[in-house]
């Protein structure tokens, strides 16, 4: 069963390497518009795969016979894949990684241009743009009764508990007098609204403070931010409404506006620490000569980047390091192979190394620098 996108999985496809150089990565765009049936996406799936063979035919020379079996393999194992064991279940894009007896597959929430490639590690930086998205985001939907706890991952939003409780009605209020049986009510509803508290700050912790968007009426919303711990209010980037039926899909439209405001101030605030940084020769790298290097040396704590951004760049073909110039690898002598994507290696020397990825989707300024640059840990 494919899984959804999140940080942790792409720094693992980040860090993977093939010792025989042949690592694929299969990409399809599964855009409605696009792919609307399933026989479009047999199509689209048998024209990527038969562009990748009439390359690997090229490559013939290349290759020995048992890295073109092995591709020949890789190939045939995808093909069998959407043939018979493929489930859409509302992808709009599909990534397979395969290698050998590796073999990952991640559902996609975004469309992704469909493409075929082969390398010593696998080709992530299609995904860059998708991961982060308001990723880890939590939701917390409360009511006097209802308790449902959501965090956004790969542009869905997925329940992580449900603390919603039945209070009593008025036909269990019995021989009590109604001043006490409103008492008790507003005690039990009190004690729910803090076990969602807690739940909510186990959550947050756990996930290292994301950001939190609450979604309740007006008057249980000031009771339930006033249980919540300092940390956890800190955390809190935006309240809303719901009607009591709404379902994820409907609060996730709901609260995406807050989200996104909330990424803004991010990026802004990273910008800003990036030109102080590199106004004081600090902890930043400007500009792709800079980041690849940091890149390679596991110095990048966090790459930005524009949409669209690249540059061709070389790669050694032995330890991955990248590097904007040619010439031999500092690290073992090898020839630095030429490129096509410096943002690809980016990418993948800074998830291989650690370090995180922002997309300036709302703070585009880095056009002096090439468009790409990074914060650095040391």
């Amino acid at each position: 069963m494919a899984e959804t996108l999140t940080p942790n999985r792409l720094r693992d496809l980040a860090a993977f390497r093939s010792e025989s150089g042949c690592a694929v990565s299969f990409y399809l765009d599964l855009d409605p518009a696009l792919s609307p049936t399933p026989a479009a996406v047999d199509s689209r799936v048998n024209s990527l795969l038969s562009d990748a063979e009439k390359r690997l035919a090229s490559r013939r020379a290349e290759l020995d016979h048992a890295e073109r079996s092995g591709l020949k393999a890789d190939f045939e194992r995808i093909r069998r894949f959407f043939d018979s064991d493929f489930d859409r279940d509302g992808a709009r894009g599909y990534a397979v990684f395969v290698c050998g007896d590796f073999w990952h597959e991640i559902s996609l929430a975004y469309p992704v241009p469909g493409q075929v490639e082969i390398g010593p590690a696998f080709h992530v930086a299609p995904l860059a743009p998708q991961v982060g998205r308001g990723d880890g985001a939590l939701v917390a939907f409360i009511g006097r009764e209802k308790g449902q706890l959501f965090r956004l991952r790969g542009g869905r939003l997925e329940e992580v508990s449900d603390l919603t409780e039945e209070q009593p009605g008025r036909h269990d209020q019995g021989g009590w007098s109604q001043a006490r049986y409103q008492r008790h009510i507003e005690k039990l509803v009190g004690e729910h609204l803090r076990d969602v508290a807690a739940e909510l700050d186990r959550a947050v912790r756990r996930l290292r403070t994301p950001n939190v968007v609450v979604v309740a009426s007006e008057g249980t919303r000031t009771e339930f931010l006033e249980t919540l711990p300092p940390e956890v209010k800190t955390a809190v980037v935006g309240t809303t409404e719901a009607e009591a039926h709404a379902g994820a899909n409907e609060l996730l439209e709901l609260v995406q506006p807050l989200i996104e405001e909330a990424e803004a101030k991010d990026e802004h605030a990273a910008v800003e620490r990036w030109r102080e940084e590199a106004g004081t020769n600090g902890r930043a790298a400007s500009g792709w000569a800079e980041t690849l290097e940091a890149a390679s040396d596991a110095r990048v704590e966090v790459l930005l980047y524009e949409q669209g951004a690249n540059a061709p760049a070389h790669e050694c073909p032995q330890c991955g390091r990248a590097s904007l110039e040619g010439g031999e690898c500092p690290l073992d002598g090898s020839a630095f192979e030429p490129r096509e994507s410096g943002f690809g290696l980016a990418v993948q020397r800074t998830l291989a190394n650690g370090g995180t990825l922002l997309a300036l989707r709302h703070q585009v300024d880095l056009g002096g620098v090439g468009g790409i640059a990074a914060l650095l840990r040391f």
